[in-house]
């Protein structure tokens, strides 16, 4: 950072010595806040003021002082090194401080830096401006020492309370994800439960409604498990279960690709920017993959290999479009495939587009 010599950063220097503020004689040997740095930013357009607040913000224990002698080399210097503290003075050369602290605000968004102004003058419109423009507490010059380290001690607390604060905020925040990620885990197969599944559809249609893009939603069905049940055992239809829900997490591989277990032997997929062709070619690669594994079925008139049934909608959301309405679509749309002899995927979506196609 290039630094102009109106502009300059003070590291505290043993044995400095430099005149008091105000002619008090009191000095102050205790830092603010040893066990952590406090930078300040001084702006001051009277060097002799600015040297006497250095002076003692060196001495009380500021680990970093930085100097401006106007508002716009401050608001550089601001963005540059974010100070804890900015002590403004209110007369300065162009743009005033009241300009410099409203800068200094939107500077942070979402962020907080306390500002005590200064000024020659005790006037409650001045105090009422600087508060209205962003400050946080006023002095009046000549600042007494004994002053500005207490309000530096009060600034410190205030700042060290704030960032404790946004430190819970944040473990607070982060416990939560925690919370719902378990709320809406299913515990057997490691996917989303029906709970997650219904909050991520409704937002995955509102985004494609914003986007203008193609949604698709999946309802699966394993092709008589009841008897896979009856036969094995519940202990081995767990472990079968879980060896689905591994295969559906392993080709959700898009970051926004979904896989939940709907209910039972029920499996759901949210396909977001997925349009109708890609559904169908992504849902024969689903069930190719599961017969791949050949998880053995005791039904002798099934295929030897557990197999999977399902149903698929695909639209661009408009104003009308539901939840509801998609699951009843897919929902449809898996009984028409386990009409037609089961192991397979079926979409009225795709079979209109056939149709239209022996059409034309």
């Amino acid at each position: 950072m290039k630094v102009s010599p109106s502009d300059t950063i003070h590291q505290p220097r043993a044995g400095a010595d430099a005149p008091a503020i105000e002619p008090t004689g009191a000095r102050f040997t205790q830092p603010v806040n040893e066990s952590a740095p406090f930078s300040v930013l001084v702006v001051e357009d009277q060097a002799s003021v600015r040297t006497a607040l250095v002076s003692e913000l060196l001495h009380a224990g500021v680990t970093r002082v930085l100097e401006a002698a106007d508002g716009r080399s401050a608001l550089n210097l601001f963005r540059e090194q974010r100070p804890d503290l900015v002590l403004l003075d209110i007369r300065l050369p162009g743009e005033d401080g009241y300009w410099v602290a409203r800068q200094l605000r939107e500077a942070e968004p979402g962020e907080w830096t306390p500002i005590i102004f200064l000024s020659g003058l005790d006037n409650d419109l001045d105090v009422w401006r600087g508060i209205e423009a962003g400050g946080d507490d006023y002095l009046v010059k000549p600042v007494k020492p004994i002053v500005l380290v207490a309000k530096l001690r009060a600034m410190r607390r205030l700042l060290d309370m704030r960032r404790r604060l946004v430190s819970l905020s944040a473990e607070l925040h982060e416990a939560n994800q925690k919370l719902n990620e378990m709320v809406e885990l299913d515990q057997l197969t490691g996917l989303v439960n029906r709970r997650g599944f219904d909050r991520i559809l409704h937002a995955e249609i509102a985004a494609a409604r914003r986007e203008g893009l193609p949604l698709t939603l999946m309802l699966c069905d394993l092709d008589h498990f009841k008897r896979f049940n009856d036969t094995y055992g519940h202990v081995h239809g767990d472990e079968c279960l879980r060896q689905v829900g591994r295969l559906l997490r392993e080709v959700c591989v898009r970051p926004r690709d979904v896989a939940a277990r709907y209910g039972g032997e029920e499996f759901a997929l949210i396909l977001p920017r997925t349009p109708r062709s890609g559904a169908m070619t992504f849902a024969r690669a689903v069930g190719q993959m599961l017969r791949a594994r050949g998880i053995r079925h005791p039904d002798a008139s099934s295929a030897a290999a557990l197999t999977l049934s399902g149903g698929i909608t695909t639209c661009i959301p408009d104003e009308y479009t539901s939840a509801e309405a998609m699951l009843m679509r897919a929902d449809q749309a898996l009984y028409a495939a386990k009409a037609q002899g089961r192991d397979r995927f079926f979409s009225f979506e795709m079979q209109m587009d056939t149709v239209e196609q022996r059409r034309s």
